[in-house]
């Protein structure tokens, strides 16, 4: 990786507003992409922040990832992935990856899943490279989703 020491700790309740903030700046270049805000950038993060896991990447005092995930009976889901746009292609969109896999073998659950729109590409191709199988690609609000998995 070729950028500055990163720090990660637990997201807290109180992270609710940066959290926002972060991903409403680093999802806004792909609204016009897509033709509408990404389901992220309308979460609610004080309501997330009670029942999902956040892991959160500093780059020093700023913000630099986040990664929410939620255990299910037979997998981890990857609800967000973010990282911020002027570190993206610097290897800490795949670190949190790890991390999410980690918590799938922590948890005994055989898989990692998670979804992203079909419009954008670079995550498509993100996913693929990182070893994320298609197992679905379906219609959703006047596009399409395509679903991965990847065993751990």
């Amino acid at each position: 990786m070729d950028i500055s020491p990163l720090t990660f700790r637990p997201g807290l309740p109180e992270d609710a507003g940066l959290i926002r903030a972060f991903v409403r700046a680093t999802y806004a270049k792909w609204v016009p992409v897509m033709g509408r805000e990404p389901l992220p950038m309308t979460a609610d993060y004080d309501l997330a922040l009670q029942k999902h896991r956040f892991v959160l990447a500093f780059d020093g005092a700023a913000l630099a990832g986040v990664l929410e995930t939620v255990p299910e009976a037979d997998h981890l889901w990857v609800e967000n992935i973010a990282v911020r746009s002027d570190l993206q292609g610097k290897g800490l969109g795949q670190r949190l990856i790890g991390l999410a896999e980690a918590q799938a073998r922590d948890a005994a659950l055989p898989q990692v899943r998670l979804l992203t729109n079909a419009a954008l590409t670079a995550n498509v191709a993100f996913y693929q490279r990182y070893g994320f199988d298609i197992t679905a690609t379906e219609p959703f609000r006047g596009g399409f989703v395509v679903w991965f998995a990847k065993g751990v």
